[in-house]
């Protein structure tokens, strides 16, 4: 049949009244319960069957089905839902197809599934769909069951169906109906009264006009027919009924959600018992995670949730890395008072989950979201979807709420961070996989707004960057729900000139999987710690070391000399730059010129023997080196930081890592503002492997290695030449890293168990320092070391605690370097280019320089083994 084409409803009087119900029409009736709507929906399937349409039910919700179904009926649509082997649950009878599809699996794989039962139906197909209300009963707010709505209707009109749904008035905010009166092609209110009277007002009748069909209409139950109201009486009758049911309803404009926390505050407030509401509060409000679950229920009151909801601006959940701070926060608070008692304020605001859908939707977005979700499309669509949420606008209504948000944190910089669904739970750590945005917060209103408008819109689009979806793709979790919703923090620190920065931040652990010095209890933990801003924790930048502080030994330090010690601590320091309104980084000199004497006493220490030859000239010289000394030998701070991790760990029945952000006073005083908390990925294998002897040995090191214990077959060395690497121009560096993920995608490919030799820092962001590479570039080798070849600068330098520290423990990959000293007792590098090079094989357009520079081997089978004992913390690599 043609598009727009009239079919008939089973209603002469009511196709009369609209011209006729066209294909491509999807028609919602608002009514006031589900009996007004079987008046209309019965002789719409009747008729349908009649005409021989391909007529279906879409059953989603808790009330009685809309269409009659038996109980042989529920008895098959079971033995569908246990058989894991259907795409569907659905089953055919007397001229139906009854789809059942499960709300409470969350709205994107819900809605999903509509999408696929329309598209293998086709066109000219007849729905009949459960009332809209009950996915606002399941997902808890409008938000989503209008965008369902809003991505639904137009697929049912481009396929030329015609569709029923059902709504019940006065449930829902007017901002929802809005939403679905603007999408749909007819939006009708259906009132009856106590003398089964029904009514029938049109408020939008897309594409027709008639100088009646918006006036109230009276529908006749016996005979099936329609009329126009244009007596005085019957019109009065007709308002009577439309008055009385506005009345029962309340005019109600508030959300679902917004009405049920009401409820319960007047319950709470009233001394009645809420636990069962705060259990449903948390799961709808707080995340998906299980485990976490349980600990929020543990420790969080009604007035924590109360907290929450009052700081949140839209629907759904606050994510993974909110709660993981939020819980984190309350542990300290119940089981550790006294040091709660010194901790900053958490004045965080919370960007819910729904909003994230909100804007796909809102933005067009919808269908590349649909495509992307395909295992064809997971990477060009995802790389097409990143750059449509990077340029999507949003609602006037969600601009005042991001201006509620600025107006509370005034001109103080805050940065917008992610919490996704799976964020920070047990056992996927996404760690600096989606982006945080630091937004000065400087400037007009409309300056302020729109940077804090671009900097969610840079953490929504990272949802979709290429290392993010390679680790849901690596972790299984390509085909699972991830919604974002965000986090909303005031930076730490103080304000020194025009810059902004905490004294110390940094990344902590309460189990380190490293055991870098004699006798060492790693179960005392580690912490990573830098002065400013504690992006040069996490990231490897430029030419800093952040200064690592075994919990057990703090301050004893791998440095043999104050030579290395200048050289291996932090020269540059993250700034908020008031200014210039940006984040970058200085000079250490540069920031310790601006902080206070007493500050600049705990991030020093001094170079003696300098400062007394200076002395011996008469000169009187500071020579300083920025390593957090002061504050490793506060006593005081380390044992709290011991006390926070173990607690932690002890509440979570799990190692944690935590970031967090130191700020001194004059009188040695220290605030701790505990910004994140997370399970720690670590590996536990301790078993026992012993060295082969009299081998061919390509290397052998001891003490400087990370992984669990592991006795590997190698199929492929890939060996990137450190000369030929510092030779190599400049302003071309850049291009390395892609040939690395050429041979990571041939890995990949080939199911081939490989190691990586690279020189300098693997992942840094400086090429003159190492290979830049992301994780997604390096994510198929079984084992990466980093070599040392001091005659150019090239220096491994363990990165234990960084984004790719996290990335490498999580998918159990071996992380070793090869350094100039003691350490390594073998390498013989020379082996490596006695066997081809199939890099051409691989990537046949690159320069002979490339060629040389890269040299990649292919093995037979048992040639080359890989050793690794964790406990002797000794690893060995040999060629039979």
């Amino acid at each position: 049949m043609a598009a727009f084409d009239r079919i008939k409803s089973g209603i002469p009087g009511l196709d009369t009244a609209l011209d006729n119900i066209r294909l491509g029409d999807n028609v919602v009736w608002n009514v006031t319960n589900l009996n007004e709507f079987s008046y209309f929906v019965d002789p719409y399937v009747k008729q349908a069957k009649a005409d021989g349409r391909n007529l279906i039910y879409i059953r989603f919700a808790n009330h009685p089905p809309l269409i009659e179904m038996t109980d042989e009926d529920f008895r098959l649509l079971e033995i569908e839902q246990n058989d894991s082997d259907k795409e569907f649950c659905m089953i055919e009878r007397d001229g139906i197809k009854i789809y059942l599809v499960d709300p409470y699996k969350q709205f994107e794989t819900f809605t999903l599934e509509v999408r696929r039962i329309i598209e293998k139906e086709g066109f000219d197909a007849f729905y009949v769909f459960d009332c809209l209300s009950d996915l606002q009963a399941v997902w808890s707010t409008d938000f989503m069951m209008g965008n369902f709505f809003r991505v639904t209707c137009p697929f049912l009109f481009k396929l030329d169906t015609v569709a029923f749904f059902p709504i019940i008035r006065g449930r829902h905010s007017y901002d929802a109906i809005a939403k679905i009166r603007e999408t749909t092609q007819l939006f009708l209110n259906v009132y009856s009264n106590s003398s089964e009277e029904i009514y029938v007002s049109p408020l939008k009748v897309w594409n027709r006009y008639s100088p009646t069909m918006f006036l109230g209409h009276k529908f006749n139950l016996k005979t099936n027919s329609v009329k126009v109201l244009q007596d005085g009486q019957e019109l009065s009758k007709y308002y009577k009924t439309v008055n009385d049911s506005d009345k029962h309803q309340g005019g109600q404009i508030l959300d679902s959600w917004e009405r049920y926390m009401l409820q319960v505050r007047m319950k709470y407030e009233q001394g009645e018992n809420v636990d069962d509401e705060c259990d449903k509060i948390c799961e709808l409000m707080m995340t998906k995670d299980e485990r976490m679950l349980s600990k929020i229920k543990e420790y969080f009151t009604f007035e924590d949730y109360i907290t929450i909801y009052d700081r949140r601006v839209g629907t759904g959940l606050v994510g993974g890395k909110t709660c993981g701070m939020l819980l984190a926060r309350k542990i300290i608070e119940k089981n550790c008072p006294e040091i709660y008692y010194n901790f900053e304020p958490d004045d965080s605001f919370y960007i819910g989950s729904d909003l994230f859908y909100t804007y796909i939707v809102s933005n067009d977005l919808w269908d590349l979201r649909v495509k992307q979700r395909t295992q064809d499309g997971y990477y060009e669509y995802g790389k097409k979807l990143e750059e449509g949420l990077k340029n999507g606008v949003f609602s006037d209504e969600i601009k005042k709420e991001f201006i509620n948000i600025l107006d509370y944190f005034g001109q103080n910089p805050i940065i917008v961070r992610s919490s996704s669904f799976l964020e920070d739970g047990f056992g996927n750590a996404f760690a600096g996989k989606y982006e945080s945005v630091f937004c000065v917060n400087r400037g007009t209103l409309e300056e302020r707004l729109a940077a804090f408008e671009e900097a969610v819109k840079i953490v929504y689009s990272s949802t979709m960057n290429i290392s993010a979806l390679e680790y849901r793709k690596l972790n299984d979790l390509d085909d699972t729900d991830e919604q974002m919703a965000l986090l909303v923090q005031r930076v730490s620190g103080s304000y020194h000139g025009d810059y902004l920065f905490p004294t110390a931040a940094g990344v902590g652990f309460s189990y380190s999987p490293y055991s870098p010095l004699p006798d060492m209890d790693n179960s005392k933990g580690m912490l990573r710690l830098v002065m400013g801003l504690g992006t040069k924790a996490v990231d490897r930048t430029k030419t800093d070391y952040p200064r690592i502080i075994n919990l057990d030994k703090p301050e004893v330090t791998l440095m043999k000399d104050i030579k290395e010690k200048h050289r291996y601590s932090q020269h540059y320091l993250d700034v908020i730059d008031l200014k210039n309104i940006s984040l970058h980084d200085i000079p250490v000199d540069d920031g310790l010129d601006v902080i206070p004497r007493y500050a600049k006493k705990v991030l020093v220490e001094h170079d003696r023997d300098a400062e007394r030859m200076f002395r011996d000239r008469g000169q009187r010289r500071e020579i300083v080196f920025v390593n957090c000394e002061g504050i490793v030998k506060n006593h005081e701070f380390i044992e709290v930081m011991k006390e926070i991790l173990k607690t932690l760990e002890t509440a979570y029945d799990y190692p944690v890592d935590i970031e967090y952000t130191v700020n001194v006073g004059a009188d040695n005083s220290f605030n701790i503002n505990l910004l994140q908390c997370r399970p720690l990925q670590v590996q536990t294998n301790d078993e026992a492997i012993e060295m082969p002897e009299d081998k061919n040995v390509l290397f052998h090191i001891r003490e400087s290695s990370m992984g669990m214990s592991r006795k590997n077959k190698i199929d492929t060395i890939c060996y990137v030449d450190p000369h030929k690497y510092y030779e190599y121009p400049y302003a071309q560096k850049s291009s390395i890293p892609r040939i690395v993920s050429d041979v990571n995608t041939y890995l990949k490919e080939n199911d081939r168990t490989a190691i990586l030799i690279v020189p300098g820092r693997i992942g840094t962001s400086s090429p003159e320092l190492g290979i830049p590479v992301v994780f997604a570039d390096i994510s198929h080798f079984s084992a990466i070391l980093e070599e040392s070849y001091s005659e150019v600068g090239y220096m491994p330098e363990l990165s234990f605690g960084s984004h790719m520290f996290q990335d490498l423990v999580e998918a159990e990959i071996y992380y070793g370097a090869l350094f100039e000293n003691e350490k390594k007792i073998e390498f013989n590098k020379e082996m490596i280019y006695d066997y081809p090079n199939i890099l051409k094989n691989i990537n046949p357009e690159l320069n002979e320089e490339i060629y040389e520079m890269i040299h990649v081997i292919d093995f037979d089978e048992d040639t080359v083994e890989l050793y690794h004992d964790m406990n002797k913390d000794e690893t060995m690599c040999i060629f039979k």
